[in-house]
């Protein structure tokens, strides 16, 4: 018998029984692997294969089975998940599995009815998919019912952890699992899920952190690509230029481009090529277009729509789905695009990117690069599932640049780095590597007042022990962590009783009243939008009564304010409009900036690029080549003006941006300006290049680059929620140490010496 045959065996008749149903011919790798693991040792056990793999039935079947076996007199199971869609989905598709089994499964999130909790609350058992902040205030405000609740606990299951690792939501999912092993006494075996996880041993340590168990992290042999992949390119058109002609007897476009149509049965509308494209990409076709921020995908969802309407088409099937609209709306996406009789078209961004199932996807579209390799493959494998081939056309639009169109402003950077992202992967397998965090203040500041409002009064000393010993807070010492708890004492977040205990301060009590401290990513006070009686989701800023604004792919008009609930209640209105949101991007891999580089030195044509995009390329290569930006990476503009192309990702481009400004005066620079992580503008004397680099070095290689001298007294780095809290000296540290990296700074001022001899 193969091992395959011999793990099959061993599964009960209830799963050979829904094995048989599905027409399986045999397991996949990724089952018989993660089954030996499950079955034949106590390990911890990453999972780490391509996406509708079957991961969460390579991970589920053996579970069962042990389940099945020997039932827990508690929750036997808990799966952490990042998105509350994700839970939704999840256990969908093993529902008639998880029937026979008699295995309950509860969802808790806060969307999910008190009702359906208390009945978990009442007889804890089965599984219990939850988000981590519904975890964080499971263990605030029911710590004493953890033992009953979990004290029987057999695995954690956290998925998409390619999303967590790195992060401070990542790392508040340690804290919480390490809290609840201290009160139950035992570290149950954890299993970690991804399709793209960039360096498998960092991730492994991480899902392993405190437990004191090996992990198996089994590898499979790479499959072949197999991809149906586009990539074009549009410049933005004047508008004036650009029109159609619709709903006539004579639909042909004029003569003359500028002379508008001016038959009485003709109506006319601008035409951006681009956007038309997207759309006759997905027209009758059950599909997903990605978007890297809620403006635009407002904008391409309204876009559509607006297409849609100007065709005679309905529009109805474009849909949209994104972290600030009402549950109602993103439900509504994700039941359309799982109805197999209808197609649809939904506006997506990363809250559709994860393992929720869409059903047969027929195609995906990219606007613009998406951020990381991680991204575009989790993108690409939405489509493609049930054995079809995935399917990604990309598109991008620019402005047409003018003649005297500054040098670094005529590359188009989105297409290279779209192409930079599919190289790597297509010639290494590449993916970006998890990021370690090593001061997590934030986190820090918030588990500090979750522990104790849990546990009640501590002292100082008892507080550290407690706080310092969890994994995320390994490099933090204790005089950095005095720092903070003097911070919050002086700022009422913690209050020193009689006996000299710790305990809630009365500005700490104020941020435990809300349900948004569970949460330790950064939200908004957001403000509901409701129409009538439908909730449509959620803006930051309330527009004036009379004003109008951009929510769910329409345009919305203010009715009524009420500021003290936060509500904002409106009708509907024909048109278009953008929005705006607080947030980052994420940071870019310096593999990918140096494969941009290589992109324009190469002649490589690639067979994805469509006819405009091969022909945008072909003239960066001409501008890069001529230009010398390719040989040099310094390049004079003329005058005064010069560009660094130092091809360096986000946190070592961001410590050579701060190290050039650290120094500028001394080399007698000014107008330090910059996009992205692409390129540096400055003025400087015509001949100063090279005596500008020689002093760069002569600094490194006296000193190097020390990346605390490089963070200002004055400087006041917030990124994370809490920051606004902590005290300026511990932020700036955290920022010299998580957010800029100098080695490859240092060997990018080398190199561009080496270029000038």
């Amino acid at each position: 018998m193969t091992e395959a045959d011999l793990i099959f065996e061993r599964f009960p008749d209830f799963i050979r029984e829904f094995i048989y149903s599905h027409s399986w011919e045999s397991l996949r790798a990724v089952q018989v692997a993660a089954a030996k693991t499950i079955f034949d040792t106590d390990k911890n056990l990453l999972l780490t294969s391509s996406t509708a793999s079957g991961k969460t039935e390579a991970a589920f079947f053996p579970i069962l089975s042990l389940l099945h076996e020997d039932k827990p007199s508690s929750v036997g199971v808990l799966y952490i998940a990042p998105l509350k869609s994700l839970i939704n989905d999840q256990f969908e598709r093993l529902e008639g599995l998880l029937d026979a089994t008699g295995v309950r499964v509860t969802h808790w999130h806060g969307d999910v009815a008190m009702s359906h909790k208390k009945k978990l609350l009442e007889k804890p058992e089965g599984i219990l998919q939850i988000t981590p902040e519904s975890l964080e205030a499971m263990l605030i405000n029911r710590s004493n019912d953890i033992p009953r609740l979990f004290g029987d606990l057999r695995f954690v299951v956290i998925d998409e952890i390619h999303t967590l690792t790195g992060t401070d939501r990542g790392n508040q999912i340690i804290c919480l699992l390490s809290r609840i092993a201290h009160l139950i006494g035992f570290h149950p075996r954890r299993i970690g899920l991804s399709a793209t996880i960039g360096d498998p041993d960092l991730a492994a340590e991480w899902l392993c952190a405190d437990t004191g168990r090996d992990i198996d992290v089994p590898l499979f042999d790479g499959e072949k690509i197999k991809w149906r992949l586009g990539l074009e390119h549009f410049y933005i058109q004047n508008p004036e230029a650009q029109y159609i002609a619709i709903e006539g007897d004579n639909t042909e476009n004029p003569s003359d481009e500028n002379e508008k149509p001016q038959s009485e049965n003709q109506k006319q509308y601008f035409v951006d090529q681009g956007y038309e494209y997207v759309y006759n990409c997905v027209k009758d076709k059950k599909s997903l277009v990605f978007s890297n921020s809620r403006e635009e995908t407002e904008y391409i969802c309204a876009t559509l729509r607006q297409i849609a309407k100007k065709h005679g088409d309905e529009d109805s099937h474009i849909l949209i789905h994104h972290g600030n609209l009402s549950a109602s709306l993103r439900e509504e996406a994700e039941m359309k695009m799982r109805d197999s009789e209808e197609f649809a078209v939904t506006c997506a961004t990363v809250t559709m990117e994860l393992g929720i199932d869409i059903g047969q996807l027929e195609r995906v579209v990219q606007i613009e690069a998406p951020n990381t390799v991680s991204n575009f493959l989790q993108r690409l494998g939405r489509s493609g599932r049930r054995g079809q081939t995935p399917e990604m056309m990309m598109v991008f639009r620019e402005e047409d640049p003018l003649p005297n169109t500054p040098l670094p402003q005529l590359m188009p950077w989105e297409l290279l780095r779209a192409i930079a992202i599919i190289q790597l992967y297509i010639e290494e397998r590449f993916i970006e590597p998890p990021q370690r965090k090593k001061m997590p203040f934030s986190l820090l500041f918030h588990q500090t007042l979750s522990i104790l409002a849990s546990s009640g009064e501590l002292t100082a000393q008892r507080l550290a022990e407690r706080v310092l010993c969890l994994p995320p807070f390994a490099s933090v010492t204790k005089e950095d962590y005095k720092e903070l708890l003097v911070s919050m004492l002086n700022n009422d977040f913690l209050e020193m009783t009689d006996e000299k205990g710790l305990i809630v301060g009365l500005s700490g009590e104020q941020l435990l009243k809300s349900f948004k401290f569970y949460a330790v990513f950064k939200d908004s006070e957001d403000f509901t939008v409701r129409c009538g009686s439908d909730e449509i989701g959620t803006i930051t800023t309330p527009p004036p009564v009379g004003d109008r604004f951009a929510l769910a792919g329409r345009v919305w008009e203010v009715e009524e304010l009420d500021i003290k609930r936060k509500l904002i209640y409106v009708k509907k209105v024909d048109g278009k409009m953008e929005v705006s949101w607080p947030g980052d991007f994420g940071e870019i891999h310096t593999k990918i900036l140096r494969r941009m580089k290589r992109i324009l030195e190469e002649d490589t044509v690639y067979p994805y690029l469509k006819e405009n995009a091969i022909r945008r390329l072909e003239a960066a290569r001409i501008t890069a080549r001529n230009t010398g930006m390719l040989r040099h990476s310094l390049v004079h503009l003329g005058g005064y003006s010069w560009c660094l192309f130092p091809w360096l990702g986000t946190r070592s481009f961001r410590t050579l941006r701060k190290y050039i400004q650290k120094n500028a005066k001394a080399n007698n620079i000014s107008g330090i300006e910059f996009e992205g992580c692409y390129y540096i503008t400055f003025k400087m004397e015509k001949r100063a290049g090279i005596e500008f680099i020689s002093n760069l070095l002569a600094g490194i290689e006296r000193d190097g680059i020390d990346t605390h001298s490089l963070v200002e007294n004055g400087e006041i780095p917030i990124f994370e929620k809490y920051d606004n809290y902590i005290p300026h000296t511990l932020l700036r540290r955290a920022y010299a140490t998580d957010k800029l990296r100098a080695d490859e700074a240092e060997d990018t001022i080398r190199d561009i010496f080496k270029e000038f001899k």
